[in-house]
């Protein structure tokens, strides 16, 4: 059993947090699965804008569709929730989705937001509950049979505390609680940051965490996460998020 699943809320969740491991990960022949909850729907079309609010939904799947391909990534499931509005969903509809998935991928490792969504942002929240859910359910066999044999995940990895983009700027970071992994990523920096830029709808923010900062290269060279449960490591922190498995 090897591979990853990441579980997102929104396009360019994915890029922003675990660009660089898709990346990595991939080019070493590991599956790697995405789902992502919404299509971000809410969220701004830039300045100027690059299309209406109606065209929006659609833009963003391309631009996702397009991140994707500069990670290496082809293996994306669109759960079809609203964005803004995820943490109202159904909950056994979404347990269903991704114990289907679990089951169907059984990656060994996990990637969600931490429990308080990084930035408490409501869907952030909800696709972390959700996710640990559903890694629950699957290996439980009697939830949804019908969706196939069991499945244990053998590690859930968080996102950081606090946003990783500040954490690096800290003297000393690796030392901090809850910093469990630091990823080297700078081989694939560049792939990471034309995974960001194909995201053109959300560059006032991107634009804000990398592209305007002088220490670009650092923020795009390494990615952290917190170990929810999993294996005890060797060391904090570790370096591979497949080590020990």
């Amino acid at each position: 059993m090897s591979g990853l699943l990441v579980s997102f809320a929104h396009p360019d969740d994915e890029s922003v947090l675990t660009g660089g491991l898709i990346a990595g990960l991939r080019d070493r022949g590991i599956a790697v699965a995405l789902a992502v909850a919404t299509r971000g729907e809410a969220g701004k079309a830039g300045d100027p804008p690059i299309c209406t609010a109606d065209e929006l939904p659609h833009v963003r799947e391309v631009e996702l569709q397009q991140a994707a391909a500069a990670l290496g990534l082809t293996d994306v499931t669109w759960l079809g929730y609203r964005d803004r509005e995820l943490a109202a969903a159904p909950v056994d509809s979404v347990r269903r989705q991704l114990v289907s998935l679990l089951r169907a991928r059984r990656p060994a490792v996990v990637v969600t937001f931490d429990p308080n969504g990084s930035n408490l942002h409501p869907d952030h929240v909800a696709i972390s509950r959700f996710t640990s859910d559903a890694i629950a359910a699957a290996a439980d066999p009697r939830w949804f049979p019908e969706a196939g044999p069991p499945h244990q995940v053998v590690r859930l990895l968080w996102s950081p505390p606090q946003r990783p983009w500040h954490l690096i700027r800290s003297p000393g970071f690796p030392a901090l609680p809850g910093i469990d992994f630091v990823v080297d990523v700078s081989a694939y920096s560049a792939a990471k940051a034309k995974a960001l830029r194909a995201h053109r709808s959300q560059h006032l923010s991107l634009d804000r965490i990398f592209f305007s900062q002088p220490d670009l290269d650092r923020l795009l060279s390494m990615e952290l996460f917190r170990q929810a449960w999993g294996p005890a490591l060797s060391a904090r922190p570790g370096g591979d998020v497949l080590e020990g498995l």
